[in-house]
């Protein structure tokens, strides 16, 4: 009697399969002044920005690269930058929909990680340690994609 088939799994799935520094950078420029001199709380710009290639057939890179600047009274506090990787495998997942889970659900389970990369740095770096807000991916995604469609100079 032959043996009955086994069903293949069909569902989406999202697999991590490695998450790492990139690269990592920390400028305190104006150390250890800066370290006694703060009277109140810096002002923060944080920047987010996201690429994604393929590595091979269904196995993707994808990079969250954020910047944090402290300044006070014009002044840089301090500066960090990452640069933080995941490796993921995907299966199951229409090809119009796999940019938008690069995009969108990759950065959302790396970014716990990537968060606490950035406050334990600052924090080695003497300041209190800079816990980011959550990151809207999917916001960030649909605004990169409209700029993207947008020409130039309009």
């Amino acid at each position: 009697m032959a043996e009955p088939e086994q069903p293949q799994n069909t569902a989406p799935s999202l697999q991590v399969r490695a998450q790492y520094i990139k690269d990592l950078s920390f400028e305190n420029p104006h150390s250890p002044q800066s370290l006694f001199s703060a009277t109140a709380r810096p002002n923060i710009d944080v920047g987010v920005d996201l690429k994604g290639q393929k590595l091979q057939d269904d196995v993707y890179e994808v990079v969250v690269m954020i910047s944090a600047r402290a300044s006070m009274d014009g002044n840089s506090v301090f500066l960090v930058e990452l640069s933080y990787g995941g490796v993921f495998q995907i299966a199951n997942i229409p090809e119009e929909h796999v940019e938008r889970v690069l995009m969108v659900d990759a950065p959302f389970i790396m970014f716990p990680y990537l968060r606490r990369v950035i406050s334990d740095v600052t924090r080695d770096g003497g300041f209190p340690p800079l816990m980011l807000d959550p990151i809207d991916f999917h916001q960030l995604y649909i605004a990169n994609k409209q700029r993207a469609a947008t020409p130039e100079g309009s």
